[in-house]
């Protein structure tokens, strides 16, 4: 079973100003999420990584670099259009506090599956082609460097939160309640059962348990002993 760290862009100038950029072309990180990205290729850093599957959009494509100037080796990268943003359709380009206004809005909060963006796609369509390419990719790793290896998606919000929802078990309508900020790190470990979400949401704290070989796909009943901290909080 191989892990995939899903990441977030950083922080772009349309998300400070509280615009739904969508696919809109050429929306880059501010400075903001420049840093965001260099800190979170600085946690990748300690991870040797099989790969990197980045978004066409340049925001992710600007993080992408970031964790590859990180890396000590070369890595293989490529781009993934079935993670890319969500088609908003009508609705990008446009102020989200004018959006809330809208009666959709109110779908989108509460019943998600049944949101369908006007000239765009459904939140569904989203996720089942979001969820589709990063299964395939991660078959595609374990296939190639075995059960040992992590890659690295970087992607968009509502993309990793359908993810993170499909890798949870939770419904489409429930993904709501998921956070995944500027530049942040979640983590799945695919298995033959069931996916283990190792992380959601980080943004902070030690990687370098990632490079041990993976436990036994077996839940470990009562949660197990986890892994070791860094030898820096251990000295």
């Amino acid at each position: 079973m191989a892990t995939v760290i899903l990441v977030r862009h950083g922080r772009t100038t349309a998300n400070a100003s509280g615009v739904l950029a969508g696919r809109t072309a050429g929306v880059r990180l501010d400075d903001v999420g420049r840093r965001q990205a260099d800190r979170t290729a600085e946690r990748l850093a300690v991870v040797p990584l099989a790969g990197v599957v980045t978004s066409p959009l340049e925001r992710c494509r600007q993080t992408t670099r970031a964790i590859l100037a990180h890396q000590d080796a070369a890595v293989p990268t490529s781009v993934e259009r079935g993670i890319t943003e969500c088609d908003y359709g009508d609705w990008q380009g446009r102020k989200l506090a004018e959006l809330a206004k809208e009666e959709l809005w109110s779908v989108v909060q509460s019943q998600p599956s049944a949101a369908v963006f006007p000239g765009g796609e459904s939140l569904a369509m989203m996720q089942a082609r979001s969820v589709a390419a990063i299964r395939r990719h991660d078959a595609a790793f374990e296939a190639e460097h075995g059960r040992g290896a992590v890659w690295v998606a970087v992607s968009h919000g509502d993309i990793i939160k359908s993810i993170l929802a499909d890798a949870l078990g939770m419904h489409l309508d429930l993904f709501q309640r998921i956070n995944v900020n500027p530049a942040s790190v979640s983590i799945i470990r695919y298995g033959t059962s069931r996916p283990d979400v190792l992380a959601t949401n980080t943004d902070a704290g030690d990687l370098s348990w990632l490079r041990t070989k993976p436990a036994d796909e077996d839940a470990q009943v009562g949660g197990g002993a986890g892994h070791e901290a860094p030898a820096a909080a251990r000295s």
